[in-house]
């Protein structure tokens, strides 16, 4: 029976991407000495003492006049319909949205048709630069790990070309999202689908364990406090579900932090100011976060449940767990509207969707905010003036707020543009469920600073996956210090050989 179960709500889940992404040097922790053993370890608290991440400012910048042109008005003039296409990285329920959002615009007018190419992050990114020039789309939607790499291909139409050719209004967009696609003072990209890790947690589970259950921790000490408080109860059998994934928390558990700390995940200032040359994450900042969450491993208050490659999902299914649950994991906020839409149909008894709280991601002494994750448009520079004009008129609509306020009620990703929450269907499931808003004010409380931004670097992607292997052999009890040093290496060999290929 369990598994039966569980296999339902691996396909109901199934649809949603995990891909999410906030962060300069010393001693973080509490005592200020590094601790011996995994149990020993204190949490890190955001104290620095580092790098001044408020005084950095975009040094390197690219000149306007080598960038292509963004002719907006072209379509205008055009006869006929113009066809475009769209390479989207959205699958099953998500997809199916994006789906929707197209045919609506199609409808609307008779000037352009876009044609959907539908394919995952890892697909669309390999079969875009597998390919020429011309057997690129009009438009392709990539992660925010994709950010150097797609710059460096100088294949696309900076929309910064476009906002200015058109005039178009971003005043109510989101800054930090606007600035997490904006690198040597060029908007690269449209922001689109954004999100963040936020805390899952078993309100019931919180209630028998003597716990508040509308207050989730929000540092990482108190994290540790409250799964120890539910295990020694028997609320449950683990406090914390802890995963190792390449696109989830394997990938960017350290990166997030990082940004909570308000440190710098590589050098350049996260690559802002120049281009990254190594990595920082083995800094004694990085160990006592790992050293931290080995020790919750250690001492039975956390659960590893591997890499999430058998269903993506596995620490959300712990907490379906009939047998042995955890009670709380960290997992993207885009996966809000399929959890309850999965828990709804009432194959879990013992997990409802009521039953589901949602806070912001713990962190270093409850520091808030949280790097942008998700997607972005981008504009190819296809050479067509009426084909860029097109795919433009098709990205201002998808960014609208009533698309927004949509696109973010079905899926729990966050509306780029403030005034899609005063919009419907959203302004309604904010008043209703104040669940779809944690990510939400999670990314407004983000510092304004470079730490904020997120790295870029070119191989950001394979540097995800050397970390992430990393931090699995770490919760296996590996050596925290050594193992994060010969990731550092492996990531700074690929940082080396990407940009001797790149200057």
């Amino acid at each position: 029976m369990r598994r039966s179960r569980t296999s339902r709500f691996f396909l109901g889940l199934a649809a949603v991407g995990l891909v999410a992404a906030c962060s300069g040097g010393g001693d973080i922790t509490d005592s200020g000495e590094s601790p011996t053993s995994p149990t020993d370890a204190t949490v890190p608290t955001g104290d620095t003492g580092g790098t001044d991440s408020t005084a950095a400012a975009t040094t390197t910048t690219v000149a306007p006049d080598t960038l292509p042109d963004c002719p907006t008005d072209a379509l205008e003039s055009a006869t006929g319909t113009t066809e475009i296409t769209f390479w989207h990285s959205m699958s099953a329920a998500l997809g199916e949205e994006v789906v929707k959002l197209t045919d609506a615009y199609n409808s609307s007018q008779s000037k352009v048709k876009v044609n959907l190419v539908q394919g995952s992050y890892e697909e669309t990114a390999d079969n875009y630069y597998l390919a020429s020039q011309g057997d690129r789309p009009d438009l392709v939607q990539l992660p925010e790990y994709q950010v150097q790499a797609m710059v460096d291909t100088a294949s696309t139409v900076p929309v910064g070309k476009c906002l200015e050719s058109s005039g178009f209004d971003t005043s109510t967009f989101l800054p930090t999202a606007l600035a997490a696609y904006e690198t040597q003072g060029v908007q690269w990209s449209m922001p689109f689908n954004l999100s963040n890790p936020v805390l899952f947690y078993n309100k019931k589970v919180f209630a028998e364990a003597g716990l508040d259950p509308e207050s989730p921790p929000i540092s990482l000490e108190q994290m540790r406090e409250y799964s120890e408080q539910i295990v020694s109860s028997g609320a449950a059998t683990y406090g914390l579900a802890l995963e190792s994934g390449f696109d989830s928390g394997g990938g960017w558990y350290v990166e997030q932090w990082f940004c909570k700390a308000q440190e710098f995940y590589v050098d350049g200032d996260n690559g802002r100011t120049s281009r990254a040359t190594q990595v920082l994450y083995n800094n004694q900042t990085g160990v006592d976060l790992l050293t931290f969450l080995q020790g919750m491993l250690a001492d039975g208050s956390a659960v590893n449940v591997g890499d999430n490659t058998q269903t993506g999902f596995d620490n959300l299914l712990k907490l379906a767990d009939d047998q042995q649950p955890a009670a709380m994991t960290i997992a993207t906020s885009a996966s809000l509207g399929q959890v309850l839409t999965v828990l709804g149909g009432g194959q879990f008894p013992q997990l409802g969707p009521d039953d589901v709280g949602v806070g912001p991601m713990p962190g270093p002494d409850g520091a808030p905010g949280a790097l942008i994750g998700g997607a972005s448009l981008w504009p190819v520079d296809t050479g067509d003036d009426v084909r860029t004009a097109a795919t433009w008129d098709y990205i201002t609509y998808l960014v609208g707020a009533e698309q927004q306020s949509q696109w973010a009620a079905a899926t729990g990703y966050i509306p780029v543009r403030t005034d899609a929450l005063e919009v419907e269907p959203y302004a309604t499931t904010l008043a209703t469920d104040p669940r779809f808003s944690v990510a939400y004010e999670q990314l407004l409380a983000s510092p304004d600073t470079l730490t904020s931004r997120g790295p870029v670097v070119g191989p950001l992607r394979e540097i995800r996956t050397v970390l992430a292997t990393a931090i699995a052999a770490i919760f296996d009890g590996a050596d925290v210090q050594t193992t994060l040093d010969n990731a550092a290496d492996q990531a700074n060999g690929l940082i080396t050989d990407y940009n001797a290929r790149n200057d």
